[in-house]
């Protein structure tokens, strides 16, 4: 039953560069939560932590796409020894001006600053393993073992997302909590310090650079209509994850129980594990365009029991159910993308997948603050369910783009 994930670590130099994978992104799931705390803890207002976590969503949703066609271009050791350092400089600066109650303007510049040179470490650690699973640099879609394979390699990487998403939120909460409100931010940096050099240290595994075509070159990787087809339904999801996680403190901490946040985050992410796994062990029958709009559909209607939710636990439980549809959901968005685009524009392309979600996350961050301060947490769980109402309808403008995906074979450009 599980072979597949056998063969995945039997596979030469591939817990190599994805465990270090691991580590280098807990921090997509600890910096909006440490950024909470620390804001909240100096200025008191869920509006400033909004507003600038808003910020960095944005400035994330418009770099992180540069600095993964930067890597296609000249190899992903090249750009990432280039972008981290100021990375983590950037970060530092971000919590000594917030502990020292500088000017809110100079918050902003220094997490712009910041953002502004994050990568897209998912993205990479999948382009990976395409690498070595498709040493033909062409995917192997037309082979339905080895498709199995790489659908099983992109379950993998949902469910140690899940697990950073598990982890993250809980280290954070209990360094905010128990030590300082700036040992979540300072955590944070320590993994990116740690995992980012043994990724790049794992050269066999690393694809080929491959420069900029002068003759004949591709099309721009936004302008397929399949790659906007993913782009847009799920940067508004990426309001949905932007909101549930500030309301969802929120929610904590206006009963008094600030530290249970970290474990209702952790239950959300497990729920999505448990789906990770069992997707990687389906072999679907459904393309991977109807299975993304199929757990999309899923997504919004289990995001309605939060709207019920008025305790810690039945709002645990709520989350839990609602993560089933999660990690099935972007696992085929990837599937759909990454078929769309030659070899060479791969690891933009699977960047593009989840680049709008900071933004749909800004937005939804910044409204959530508002709608907190003003009329408290449980109202705001709309928020959630508004932004999943608006990726479902997203797709109607891609209808004729999905009727060809769900009915014919994966095609390539």
């Amino acid at each position: 039953m599980f072979s597949g994930y056998l063969t995945l670590f039997r596979t030469p130099g591939a817990l190599k560069f994805s465990i270090p994978g691991v580590i280098a992104r807990m921090p997509i799931s600890m910096d909006s939560l440490a950024l909470i705390f620390i804001v909240v803890a100096v200025s008191d207002s869920y509006a400033i932590a909004g507003a600038l976590s808003a910020t960095a969503s944005v400035v994330m949703a418009l770099a992180t796409p540069h600095w993964s066609r930067v890597a296609d271009r000249i190899g992903q050791s090249a750009m990432l020894v280039r972008v981290i350092p100021v990375k983590v400089i950037a970060f530092c600066a971000f919590t000594v001006l917030v502990l020292n109650e500088t000017p809110v303007w100079t918050w902003f510049v220094s997490i712009f600053i910041a953002e502004a040179f994050s990568v897209n470490t998912g993205g990479l650690v999948r382009r990976r393993w395409l690498h070595i699973l498709s040493p033909d640099k062409t995917t192997t879609a037309e082979d339905e073992q080895d498709r199995h394979l790489v659908n099983t390699a992109y379950s993998f990487e949902a469910l140690m997302d899940e697990v950073v998403f598990i982890l993250g939120p809980i280290i954070v909460t209990a360094c905010a909590t128990s030590i300082a409100p700036a040992a979540g931010i300072i955590s944070g940096i320590i993994f990116v310090a740690i995992g980012f050099p043994l990724f790049i240290m794992a050269k066999e595994t690393e694809p080929p650079a491959n420069p900029k075509r002068i003759v004949d070159p591709h099309p721009a990787v936004i302008r397929n209509k399949r790659v906007q087809a993913v782009v847009l339904p799920t940067t508004l999801l990426g309001g949905f994850f932007g909101s549930i996680a500030i309301v969802t403190v929120a929610f904590a901490e206006f009963r008094g129980q600030e530290a249970q946040s970290g474990i209702l985050l952790a239950i959300w992410a497990a729920g999505s594990a448990v789906a990770a796994v069992i997707n990687g062990v389906i072999k679907w029958k459904l393309t991977s365009a109807a299975r993304f709009l199929i757990f999309l559909f899923a997504l919004t209607v289990l995001s309605i029991p939060m709207l019920f939710a008025h305790s810690i636990n039945w709002l645990a439980v709520a989350l839990f159910f609602n993560g089933f549809a999660i990690a099935p959901l972007v696992i085929n968005a990837y599937g759909v993308a990454e078929g769309a685009v030659p070899p060479d524009q791969i690891t933009e392309t699977l960047t593009w997948v989840v680049a709008g979600m900071p933004m749909g996350g800004a937005i939804s961050s910044a409204l959530s603050g508002q709608i907190i301060d003003r009329f408290g947490a449980d109202i705001a769980f709309w928020v959630p369910l508004g932004f999943m109402i608006a990726a479902c309808a997203a797709t109607l403008p891609y209808f004729q783009t999905y009727k060809g995906l769900i009915g014919y074979p994966r095609a390539r450009d």
